[in-house]
């Protein structure tokens, strides 16, 4: 059984999906302060943000909206704020990066390589039925525009951006040639424990969603980084809690939430992303496994506490 505690991220907003989607998905900055604290009151140790514009929902990288989104979510709850690096397809990494320079949070994202990002498989399901224009050809948009992560960029968020906000990075796997390409700046000294590695299950141009993967990408990182590394599991679509469930039984953190699953069981849409916490919540309670707090989390972490970011 493991022996630490299951730190969950609850990824509330997100890039992937589009508002026809799920008429719970939240894009008003109340909204989603709202929904992010319910999400951290119920058990959530880290809160996950991507932007969206207020009118339509479509991803921004606003750094405006995105402090909205922090300091709401900073004055109701101790939960760290993580703020993505990815952002959407179409994005520069200078729009992306630019709101951690700005509001240097405590944790943000970094992905660990250009990929395939592959959104349009999606459109036939919601074709005709579109509630906002920009939807489809944003879903269509990832058929012909990869995701980019140079290694340039990575290099000048280790080098650069971290020394110059104090903000730890969690590095984001999409496929075992991502853990490698962590190992290697690992090895350079450019990335200093404890490392935080999020495994990304079942985006379309990642790694599967096997549990057999599960198994292979903890082991490998473990291996690479060593057996104290800090990895979280998350599992894309239906196989959201089958994949954490593994996750969690592994030794490893969760994240759960809209960004990445719009159904809390099969054919019901998840209404807030509470609901995820709490049935996270119940799965590792019957399980044995218990929940690592904020403060845990900031302490296994290194991060600079709520007091020292820019929102």
């Amino acid at each position: 059984m493991p022996t630490r505690n299951v730190i969950i991220t609850a990824a509330v907003t997100g890039a992937s999906f589009t508002p026809t989607m799920s008429p719970f998905m939240r894009f008003d900055p109340d909204e989603v302060i709202a929904d992010a604290v319910a999400a951290a009151k119920a058990g959530a140790a880290i809160i996950h943000i991507h932007a969206r514009d207020p009118q339509d929902g479509r991803p921004t990288s606003d750094p405006g909206i995105f402090r909205a989104y922090a300091s709401g979510i900073k004055a109701e709850t101790d939960a760290i704020i993580n703020m993505t690096t990815g952002g959407a397809t179409g994005q520069t990494i200078e729009e992306r990066l630019n709101v951690v320079k700005m509001l240097q949070p405590e944790l943000c994202s970094c992905n660990l390589g250009t990929m395939n990002y592959g959104g349009f498989p999606m459109i036939p399901k919601y074709e005709g039925q579109w509630r906002f224009e920009w939807e489809r050809e944003f879903l269509e948009s990832t058929r012909t525009e990869p995701f980019t992560s140079s290694f340039a960029d990575i290099e000048y968020m280790l080098k650069t951006l971290q020394n110059e906000t104090g903000t730890r990075m969690e590095f984001e796997a999409y496929d075992v040639g991502h853990l490698y390409t962590l190992a290697y700046y690992a090895s350079l000294g450019l990335v200093q424990p404890p490392i935080m590695v999020q495994m990304v299950m079942n985006t379309l141009g990642g790694v599967g969603p096997d549990i057999d993967n599960v198994v292979f990408m903890v082991r490998t990182a473990q291996r690479l980084l060593g057996n104290e590394v800090e990895i979280a599991v998350l599992g894309g679509g239906r196989y959201q809690f089958d994949l954490i469930t593994v996750g969690a039984l592994m030794g490893c953190n969760v994240r759960v939430g809209m960004e990445d699953n719009l159904y809390i069981r099969r054919g019901k849409l998840a209404e807030s992303n509470a609901e995820y916490v709490e049935k996270a919540r119940r799965i590792f309670d019957e399980l044995g496994l218990k929940i690592g707090s904020a403060e845990e989390a900031r302490g296994r972490f290194g991060l600079k506490g709520g007091g020292n970011v820019r929102f």
